[in-house]
């Protein structure tokens, strides 16, 4: 059994969480991109030339304003916009202009290394720039109808499928970022040909052969692919064939963006090889290598993974687009595998490792983003590491992955197949849906994520049998159900994480659904030694952490007594009043220590003092004057 997602237009949110973020979105965050990307030089990158006084396009140029197209796409798709869609269609007639004849199209190459096209593939961005320009021309399509980017797109697809592949004069590469494989089953859903999706499966299958080619491409440029700077290919998950892949490694959006692409090919081909290789790295991942808040790939050195366990807080890198790919990521194997631990990881990340990546003005972003930060430790130079989210970077692929996944976000919420509804975030609004050979509408009451009660009424056009399943969030300890205020039992009808409710549906029908939200305290596993004697604190999806503005300084020093209890009170109006936590906490008396670097303990006195501890949730961390941040809080 496999489902579909509902498309974006037929999914309305109207709801005190999502809605008002989509809105900022879409007033703030595309306008400041477009602007961010006209005054860089992306959006003219097509037409510069040498001595033009304009900044030289960049390798990676094109995938950023592919981004922003794609955001606008979604958004189009839900609010049009006549402004924001002339913007775009400016963007694509120049893209257009400028392709070359064949149908290639990069920036780059096409304006300044105009005799080095494909000589780098481990390095430089061709094919992943391409995936991207594809997404954008798919969604522009679905959001607008308009097919001139699309067919812009066609073009240089089937550019590349003549260029790469096993036949007589082609290339056998593939990118050194995967991106492209999962933009070409995109383009094959779009345009229902089975060419693209045939070009998918060569780049995943290719990948990691042997003899590799990106040794073969080093030695033509006249390199020794032994002083490759990353040493191994594990950096680009292209070591080995995915099949033989036994863990996640190397860089992690590079890593999430293949296995979603393999995903789709699995599902879109029904290769049971590649769904079990797929469901052994997730569980790799999850069990053993993502933070609490859903954010991915500890160290900088790589942008990616090291080893089991290996969590570190400050040091944390945790990609804004790694979260990000991690949905995309969870969100396929979901539709492939119906089963809650895809919904709920996806949840976590959404809720916390990728909404802290924006400000809540929508403004400003981050791309890293640590479980703890001591500024003393900073360089106020380190745009990643400062504390600090900022305008735009050199590097900007997280600020549009933000706005396009937020733009998106309706497509996440349902899906169906032919006999079932079902339903894997909750946020009010309103689904129109096709199930039982009839039109359904489901209409969202609630006020999660700071509530658990969630009314759904289910009105079918004609009564129908099918199936409504609900996720039973993996947080929560304790449901209930009724429908129409009849109870039901949970423990029959449960199955991989979802409540499915079959019956004859009628008009009008009430379902209610009441997920207990008590403040949690988070354990790690004892391997994690970074957090050894510390919780974290989640309420329902949400991870909360401690910031300098309620608690002070040295955050690190705050001691949770096992005994203490919670207590939820509205945040501050800056934060948008949202709950937040206190408990009764205890932290050094600094008076006991005076000077002394060591001090003996006084058994008389415990050197300590009461305080009460104060907890935002991390998503809304450095929106307010900067400084410390904690998620992992010593107990004691």
């Amino acid at each position: 059994m496999t489902l579909t997602p509902l498309p974006l237009t037929a999914v309305r949110l109207n709801d005190d969480f999502w809605s008002p973020l989509m809105a900022v979105n879409r007033t703030a965050t595309l306008p400041i991109q477009r602007h961010q990307c006209q005054i860089t030089g992306r959006l003219d990158a097509f037409t510069w030339t040498p001595g033009c006084g304009r900044p030289e396009p960049h390798i990676y140029w094109d995938s950023d304003v592919a981004k922003w197209i794609e955001a606008a796409g979604y958004s189009l798709a839900t609010c049009p916009d006549p402004a924001l869609e002339k913007q775009v269609d400016d963007v694509i007639d120049t893209m257009a202009s400028a392709q070359a004849p064949d149908g290639y199209l990069n920036s780059h190459y096409l304006v300044v290394e105009t005799d080095k096209r494909w000589s780098n593939l481990r390095d430089c961005h061709e094919l992943y720039c391409a995936g991207h320009l594809i997404e954008g021309a798919v969604a522009y399509f679905q959001g607008t109808g308009k097919r001139k980017l699309l067919d812009v797109m066609c073009r240089y697809a089937d550019y590349i499928i003549a260029t790469f592949g096993t036949g007589p004069g082609q290339k056998r590469g593939y990118c050194g970022h995967e991106e492209i494989e999962l933009a070409l089953v995109k383009l094959a859903r779009a345009t229902g040909q089975a060419k693209y999706l045939d070009q998918a499966r060569y780049f995943i299958e290719e990948r990691g052969r042997q003899p590799y080619y990106f040794h073969l491409e080093a030695a033509a440029r006249g390199e020794d692919p032994k002083n490759y700077h990353f040493h191994t290919y594990d950096y680009l998950q292209a070591n080995v064939p995915i099949r033989e892949l036994t863990e996640v490694a190397g860089h992690a959006v590079r890593a999430m963006y293949y296995f979603a692409g393999a995903t789709d090919l699995a599902a879109a081909t029904g290769d049971k090889t590649l769904l079990a290789a797929c469901r052994r790295l997730w569980k790799n991942l999850t069990g053993r290598r993502m933070y609490i808040t859903g954010g991915i790939g500890p160290t900088r050195t790589n942008e990616g993974f090291t080893f089991d366990y290996d969590l570190p807080n400050e040091s944390a890198y945790a990609e804004t687009c790694a979260a990000i790919a991690l949905v995309f990521w969870a969100h396929r194997m979901l539709h492939l595998d119906p089963d809650s631990q895809y919904a709920d990881v996806m949840e976590r990340a959404l809720y916390n490792g990728i909404l802290s990546g924006v400000s809540r003005d929508g403004q400003r972003f981050f791309y890293v983003n640590p479980l703890a930060l001591y500024p003393p430790m900073l360089n106020p130079k380190d745009t990643f590491f400062g504390g600090r989210r900022q305008d735009w970077f050199g590097c900007a692929c997280c600020p549009p992955n933000v706005a396009r996944l937020i733009a998106s976000l309706p497509g996440y919420v349902y899906s169906s197949n032919p006999r079932e509804a079902w339903v894997h975030l909750y946020a009010a609004g309103e689904a129109a849906l096709e199930v039982a050979d009839t039109k359904l509408t489901l209409t969202q009451a609630t006020a999660y994520p700071w509530d658990g009660e969630v009314s759904l009424t289910v009105s079918p056009e004609t009564p129908a049998t099918f199936t409504l399943a609900l996720r039973i969030p993996g947080w929560c300890r304790k449901a209930s159900l009724r429908v129409n205020g009849k109870p039901i039992g949970l423990a029959s009808i449960t199955k991989k994480g979802y409540a499915r409710i079959k019956r004859l549906w009628s008009p009008g029908d009430k379902v209610s659904l009441s997920l207990a939200m008590p403040v949690e305290r988070i354990a790690t596993h004892p391997k994690v030694r970074h957090n050894a004697g510390r919780v974290a604190l989640q309420r329902g999806p949400v991870v909360y952490c401690l910031e300098h503005v309620e608690n002070g300084s040295d955050l690190n020093s705050v001691i949770l007594p096992r005994s203490s209890s919670f207590k939820l009170v509205h945040g501050p109006s800056a934060l948008g009043s949202v709950p937040m936590l206190t408990a009764k906490a205890l932290r050094p008396d600094g008076a006991a220590w005076r000077d002394d670097l060591y001090h003996p303990i006084d058994p008389k006195s415990a050197g300590k003092k009461p305080f009460t501890l104060k907890a935002i949730p991390y998503y809304l961390w450095a929106n307010r004057a900067p400084g410390e941040m904690l998620v992992w809080i010593l107990e004691g």
